[in-house]
């Protein structure tokens, strides 16, 4: 296993690094499973900078031993009342309200997670998942993938993320984990998906 330093940034710090995030992004979604054309790269920077001014924003950071950034990670705090946009309407669909209010808002939401192919495989992206998920009130971390694409679900599964939705017909194979320690990770989800 290669050495990683991962670290935690600031928004200011971690859009500093526009150019190396680029690209990491570009490489770590533009091949199998996700196929995501070069633009979205630079669709990505336009929104990771909207997203830096959400309250709670964080980011982790993963460097290999050349001294590269290999991978990083952002999160910030889901509020209430919980949105609509984006993904949302299915995430609140999948739980319903109720649990949607009580395991969610006010929770940390891991947003992206991103480890350069030529590093995958090599601890980056647990420790990333771990550093960002790090800290957290009453350990409520939680985060949105994909089924459709097999490997993540599985990743988050192996790390002690808990599913709990099943993917819902018009949702494109969403799925809701929370986090390992997550206060409502122990019960049954809406559709019957295992906690």
């Amino acid at each position: 296993m290669t050495a990683v330093e991962v670290a935690r940034l600031g928004p200011g710090a971690l859009l500093a690094l526009g150019g190396e995030i680029r690209s990491v992004y570009a490489a770590a979604f533009g091949g199998p499973p996700w196929h995501e054309p070069a633009h979205t790269a630079d669709d990505y920077l336009l929104r990771l900078a909207r997203d830096a001014r959400r309250p709670g924003f964080t980011a982790a950071t993963a460097y290999g031993e050349d001294g590269r950034l290999i991978g990083f990670a952002t999160a910030w705090t889901t509020p209430r009342p919980f949105p609509a946009d984006r993904c949302y309407a299915h995430v609140s669909g999948g739980l319903g309200q109720p649990r949607t209010r009580a395991w969610l808002c006010g929770a940390r939401e891991v947003d992206e997670l991103a480890v350069h192919p030529d590093h995958a495989g090599r601890g980056a992206g647990a420790a990333l998942v771990e550093e960002i998920s790090a800290g957290v009130p009453d350990d409520r971390c939680w985060l949105l993938t994909t089924a459709a694409a097999g490997g993540p679900l599985d990743f988050y599964r192996r790390l002690g993320w808990h599913p709990v939705t099943l993917p819902e017909p018009d949702s494109g194979g969403l799925v809701v984990l929370l986090g390992p320690r997550h206060p409502g990770a122990g019960t049954a989800g809406h559709n019957g998906a295992a906690g």
